[in-house]
């Protein structure tokens, strides 16, 4: 949560301005919503637990980049994140996820999340003991009279040469042995030896499917973990790298020194107040009134099934209870058929704000290709770059690839700025086949270019329709 305090409103806005072109209205509501966490924190206890997060609904067609702002926002404050597509859920009773699903699913993540900043937290030190146990597969200790030899003589040797200069030069085979150890600790380093087999003897956990129990959840007992304890796990021997041997270690380490307990606890603490849940296709579950017909059932089931979860309940995972009051969730919709108000009312009213996203034009598309950190002009041109090719985009180029990325959403399906990919997919297409075995390694993508490769393409209205 400390990251929400450095980043006001605006300054959330210019980050997702580095990966996302225009909708400022979308970005803002959001950007709003996380600052609102934030300050529903510096509250007093008794006035905190009364303020909910504002959910949000996100209107728009497909491809403007709904998903993408919701990914990145939550990349930016390091929150839990889920995406997940509402028409995936039945109503209970039929065949299909249920919504408790989604947040034991958020939970998953958020252990995950809190597992791997642990790790890399302690690196430093199950680094080290990876490496001592690395040491011990290519010189194994030595016998354990030599250790009380090196223990007891090399520090009378030291203790002896610090009275005197004068020592007897003989090398004890404990102190030989350190000495090798070391040379090796130095090659090992530098990387010298990744290539070497050596024998691991690895621990094989019993496979347990996650699930096994049918209502185990619900009854708050975490099966899973109780029955890897009470199966045995198998021993067994086999050849890897050096490389490979220090991956199995280090993972074994870190396993072995994060406390799983404070994992779990400050997992579901961060799930339960800085999860965010982005539920998409949520205007395919609208019921939708036809003449002669009542609202469809099942649409309505789900849409009754999801409001408990945004209301805020209580859901059993295999980790513990879970609060959804304090998880922001974030839908999104086309609503090309239907209407926000086809919802039923007591799940519109869970969502107070509304960001309406506009449809990308030919300029919208000029920026994404240039402007964005991961703009696609400059993915293909480092993609290519890796084969020796070096590819050059004139203004002109991308004018005519937004121009013809425009008009192919006007005349076709209006599927946003992935008609970009689409278009440069097929503009590229011989240069990526070939890019191994081309002799002259510089090509210059100019308008004339773009027109020769998809005009051809663009004339077949069909065709088109079936390439682009």
């Amino acid at each position: 949560m400390n990251s929400m305090k450095e980043l006001t409103p605006r300054e959330i806005v210019q980050e997702l301005d580095k990966y996302i072109v225009g909708q400022k209205g979308a970005k803002r509501a959001v950007a709003i919503a996380i600052r609102n966490r934030w300050r529903r924190l510096q509250l007093p206890p008794g006035l905190r637990e009364e303020v909910l997060p504002k959910n949000i609904i996100m209107i728009g067609p497909t491809g403007v980049g709904k998903t993408e702002i919701a990914r990145r926002l939550a990349s930016l404050v390091k929150s839990p994140f889920l995406k997940v597509e509402a028409s995936k859920y039945t109503e209970v009773g039929y065949v299909g996820r249920d919504v408790e699903s989604m947040i034991k699913d958020l939970v998953e993540i958020s252990v995950n999340m809190v597992k791997q900043e642990k790790i890399e937290e302690i690196r430093p030190q199950t680094e080290k003991r990876a490496e001592d146990r690395l040491l011990d597969l290519l010189i194994p200790p030595p016998p354990p009279r030599v250790q009380s030899a090196l223990g007891g003589k090399g520090s009378r040797v030291q203790s002896a040469l610090g009275e005197t200069e004068m020592e007897e030069p003989s090398i004890s085979p404990g102190e030989q042995y350190l000495e090798t150890r070391e040379k090796f600790r130095k090659k090992l380093q530098e990387g010298r030896l990744e290539d070497r087999t050596v024998e691991l003897t690895l621990q094989e956990k019993p496979l347990i499917f996650h699930g096994v129990v049918a209502g185990a959840e619900e009854m708050g007992i975490d099966f899973q973990n109780m029955l890897e304890k009470m199966i045995p796990s198998r021993t067994q021997t086999k050849k890897v790298t050096i490389g490979e041997a220090r991956r199995i270690l280090l993972q074994e380490e870190a396993e072995k020194a994060v406390d799983k307990e404070r994992v779990i606890r400050e997992a579901l603490d961060r799930a339960e107040n800085t999860g965010i849940i982005f539920v998409d296709e949520i205007d395919k579950i609208a019921s939708r009134e036809v003449a002669g017909r009542g609202p469809d059932v099942s649409r309505e089931g789900v849409q009754r099934d999801l409001l408990p979860i945004i209301e805020g309940t209580t859901v059993v995972t295999r980790y513990g209870m879970v609060k959804t009051d304090r998880i922001l969730f974030i839908a999104a919709g086309a609503f090309h058929v239907s209407k926000p108000s086809d919802l039923i009312p007591e799940l519109q009213g869970r969502f107070p704000i509304r960001a309406e996203l506009e449809s990308l034009g030919k300029e919208d598309f000029i920026r994404i290709l240039r402007e964005p950190k991961n703009a696609l002009i400059k993915q293909y041109t480092a993609l290519l770059e890796t084969d020796g090719v070096k590819v050059n985009f004139t203004e002109d180029a991308i004018e005519e690839i937004a121009q013809i990325a425009f008009q192919v959403n006007q005349r076709s399906q209006n599927i946003g700025a992935r008609r970009l990919h689409t278009v440069m997919e097929k503009l590229l297409e011989d240069t990526s086949f070939d890019a191994p075995e081309l002799d002259h390694k510089e090509l210059t993508v100019d308008a004339k270019y773009v027109r020769t490769k998809l005009q051809p393409i663009l004339k077949d209205e069909d065709l088109s329709r079936y390439i682009l």
